[in-house]
């Protein structure tokens, strides 16, 4: 059995792995603060990034996204 706890994530496995989640994680903790449902707003953002144009990824940033209707 893997014990599991609040501090697994600092077991990452490489600095570049440990970059990304804290990036993720920064993101979901903005997207509250913004009043955001977190994982909404994640799924929301990982649904439309692949077709949203370079030019207005701004629009992804959890102070201004507005959730797709």
């Amino acid at each position: 059995m893997i014990a599991l706890g609040r501090r697994n994530w600092l077991f990452i496995g490489s600095q570049l792995a440990g970059e990304r989640a804290a990036v993720v994680m920064s993101l979901l903790q903005s997207a509250k603060l913004h009043g955001h449902e977190p994982w909404a707003y994640l799924k929301d953002v990982l649904t439309r990034l692949p077709t949203q144009l370079n030019s207005r990824i701004e629009e992804l940033l959890p102070h201004k996204w507005q959730p797709a209707g």
